[in-house]
């Protein structure tokens, strides 16, 4: 059960963000406009989960790499999740994204 939240919220098998990052992927930050600009990772892209749904024609290409990321990890995985149900192929969720910047 353990390994299985974990998985969820991303932290299951290893995943070199900074390999993906350097292969061209996307660094979606789905946290509000505010939290966003109280700090982010460079050349990310904020779309927060709540208008994620309404905001997908941002992210064009369905097989380009994409890293979510958020505060904690718990939004970045539900908007991996929705992002997967519409067909997007290549989802990592980077869980916080202060972690993640020290992960590229």
């Amino acid at each position: 059960m353990l390994n299985v939240i974990k998985q969820f919220l991303g932290f299951g098998s290893k995943v070199d963000y900074a390999k993906l990052v350097n292969d061209g992927a996307i660094i979606l930050d789905v946290r509000s406009k505010s939290e966003y600009a109280g700090g982010h990772i460079n050349g990310s892209i904020n779309i927060s989960v709540n208008t994620l749904v309404n905001n997908l024609n941002m992210l064009k290409d369905k097989t380009n790499p994409i890293i979510t990321c958020c505060a904690s990890g718990i939004r970045s995985a539900s908007a991996k999740s929705i992002l997967k149900s519409n067909g997007y192929i290549n989802v990592h969720n980077g869980g916080g994204w202060i972690s993640l910047q020290n992960k590229i």
